[in-house]
């Protein structure tokens, strides 16, 4: 996979983890807080994962450096 797809998926990954902990495990304020801060996780990651630099990431080549 390439780099910055793994690390966007990482990221969404990371936050339903923390999402589900804050819904189910955390009582109070601090588990709205913790699903608050999950959702966003998934929500970054996946506009991350639309960047178009990101899309690109694979697909060119690099440029090859002119030997003197």
């Amino acid at each position: 996979m390439k780099d910055s797809l793994t690390t966007s998926l990482i990221v969404v990954i990371v936050g339903a983890i923390v999402t589900v902990v804050g819904m189910f495990f955390i009582p109070g304020d601090l588990g709205i807080g913790l699903t608050g801060f999950g959702a966003a996780h998934i929500f970054l990651g996946l506009l991350d994962m639309l960047r178009p630099s990101v899309r690109q990431a694979g697909t060119e080549t690099p440029p090859q450096q002119e030997n003197e």
